[in-house]
């Protein structure tokens, strides 16, 4: 269950190694030790980081796992640097779920977001992208399409089985009859086998021929019924024209932006009027007149005389217009989703015309096929019946009955051939039809399970990070009462019962904030089942009972957990990662520790 881990000039480290035990791993040690550069070596394994030592050619970290070895050798060539092996994740969809959830060091775009009170859809759902989520449903429906064409094959197959098997019997039974008739009859006279073979075979491919007729009249009429079907869809098909709905989406996106962008400029004014007025500190951007009667302030927008109570009614009002301004943007997406889905709709109606012209082409070339086919088949059923006609005038009457059994007898063999060829073929499409079935069902579920994964991570991430928080809030001692998550993905916090900026946050409590965020992301997308490991470093914002209480938090979520921290803290209860049998580089020297 141990990692080991040995580095070549990665960072920092120009030659150190370590274990990481299960549990708590911390490495504590004074700036310029090579804490930083040991998490960038554990990233460097896992295949998120490519970080030389500075002036280095070349470096490598082996790391050994209970699940195997890995060699990640990086090169510099010229201002870029290359990696060489086979890192620890080796599919980019892992790689970008442990670079945003897992490798919670400095570089994390999830902390600096917070840090930078951002938006998080765009980087909280990043690894949806690279499941390329709309190209595997295509490639689902088009699978689907498959099996359904051939599950109603076997299912049309299954309904024709008793039929064809009642048509083998009876034709088995009536060769058997006909040998009997023949075997009654006596032989005809020396030197007539010859007509009478002529014979037989006129009339065995007159009947054939009868066969082939009353084949291609069936099958010409089901194809000009099918063509009269698709004809009458394509003309009942109300082709829409997309043109207008994408204009009437741009139009709803670019309203969309203005609302939100006016949203945005009111919510800044509302924000900074709240402030000063929370913060009694009107007399910082005009002047105050205070009197027994009550205080006048000097308007700094328009030099005119109000007071205190006149300021919090315009800020009311300022409220009431930021709600509608929000109201409108909902709207308006909602406008805009309905839009879409008109426009997916109108592509579906013209992917269909687009079926149903290729169709009826192929069926109009297949009814001129089998009509010429009808031509030539009736060319030769007049041809034998002619010829079988003359050849029974110069056959005698015992001759004759003798020849319309042996013919008869060829014809039914042939018919027994195709019909139980026919019967094998049937029933081996029928026997598809348990496992089409299921499978059809699974591919059916995979692709609504891929439509709704994106809503469904962000549900999961929501709540996820609604939970942490409650967590958090109850284990730290926070300046805030609770935060959450909006449905656009906006942290909002509240303090004192209202809601709060970002911005009157503590760097400690923007850093709890960020890991709550972090690991919303880590249970929404299973990283857990990827990489068992959460490196954290640069949490000096934090004093030493919130940062114990971060750590044993974490620790209850990976089976690892490595983390740095200055020698000031006081000591954790796990592994402790001795930094001083490193040799690191120190401002551009070579430090022996």
């Amino acid at each position: 269950m141990v990692w080991t881990i040995d580095i070549e000039r990665i960072a920092g480290i120009l030659h150190g190694s370590a274990t990481i035990q299960p549990g708590l791993n911390a490495v504590q040690a004074a700036n310029w030790q090579g804490k930083s550069s040991f998490v960038e070596a554990v990233k460097t394994a896992l295949g998120t980081s490519t970080e030389l030592t500075e002036g280095a050619d070349s470096g490598h970290v082996d790391l050994q796992t209970p699940a195997g070895d890995t060699t990640v050798r990086l090169v510099r060539n010229g201002s870029t640097v290359s990696r060489e092996g086979t890192p620890y994740l080796d599919d980019e969809y892992d790689v970008i779920r442990a670079e945003l959830f897992a490798c919670l060091d400095e570089h994390n775009e999830i902390r600096r977001a917070v840090r930078r009170g951002d938006n998080l859809e765009e980087v909280l759902l990043e690894p949806l992208d690279f499941q390329n989520i709309d190209e595997q449903i295509a490639e689902l429906k088009r699978e689907c399409e498959r099996v359904e064409s051939e599950l109603s094959q076997a299912t049309e197959a299954s309904k024709r089985l008793p039929s064809v098997q009642e048509k083998v019997t009876r034709l088995n039974r009536e060769i058997e009859e006909l040998r009997e008739q023949r075997e009654a009859i006596e032989p005809g006279e020396e030197g007539e086998d010859s007509t009478q073979q002529q014979l037989n075979q006129a009339r065995s491919d007159k009947r054939q021929a009868e066969t082939r007729v009353d084949q291609l009249e069936q099958s010409i009429e089901r194809t000009r019924n099918r063509l009269s079907e698709h004809r009458t869809e394509l003309d009942e098909l109300d082709v829409p024209d997309h043109e207008n709905v994408d204009e009437q989406l741009e139009r709803v996106r670019a309203e969309l932006d203005d609302v939100k962008r006016d949203a945005e400029i009111l919510q800044s004014l509302y924000s900074a009027t709240e402030m000063v007025l929370d913060e009694s500190r009107l007399d910082l951007i005009t002047d105050v007149q205070r009197d027994i009667a009550g205080d006048t302030v000097t308007c700094w927008t328009c030099g005119n005389d109000t007071t205190r109570e006149g300021i919090e009614s315009q800020l009311d009002a300022l409220g009431n217009q930021l709600t509608e301004h929000r109201a409108a943007a909902e709207q308006h997406r909602d406008r805009a989703e309905e839009l879409e889905a008109r426009r997916e709709q109108q592509k579906q109606i013209q992917h269909r015309e687009e079926e149903l012209k290729a169709d009826i082409l192929e069926l109009e070339e297949q009814l001129a096929d089998r009509q010429q086919s009808l031509a030539d088949t009736q060319e030769r059923l007049d041809a034998a019946s002619t010829r079988a006609d003359e050849l029974a005038e110069t056959v005698d009457e015992t001759m004759s009955e003798r020849s319309d059994i042996e013919s008869e007898i060829k014809y039914r063999e042939a018919e027994l051939d195709d019909a139980t060829a026919e019967l094998d073929e049937l029933d081996a499409r029928a026997d598809k039809i348990d496992r089409l079935e299921t499978e059809l069902e699974s591919m059916r579920t995979e692709i609504e399970d891929l439509r709704s994964r994106k809503d469904r991570v962000k549900r999961e991430a929501r709540t996820a990070f609604d939970q942490a928080i409650d967590d958090i809030v109850s284990r730290f001692e926070t300046g805030f009462e609770s935060a959450r998550l909006t449905a656009d993905f906006d942290i909002v916090v509240a303090r004192d019962g209202r809601e709060a900026s970002l911005t009157a946050l503590s760097e400690g409590e923007l850093e709890l904030i960020g890991f709550v965020a972090a690991l919303a992301g880590w249970q929404a997308f299973d990283v857990g089942e990827s990489v068992p490991l959460i490196v954290v470093d640069s949490v000096g914002g934090l004093d030493d009972e919130n940062l114990h209480t971060l750590v044993e938090y974490l620790r209850d979520r990976t089976e690892y957990l490595v983390f740095t921290a200055y020698p000031e803290y006081t000591d954790f209860d796990g592994h402790r990662i001795d930094p001083t049998v490193w040799t690191v580089a120190n401002e551009g020297t070579i430090k022996t520790n």
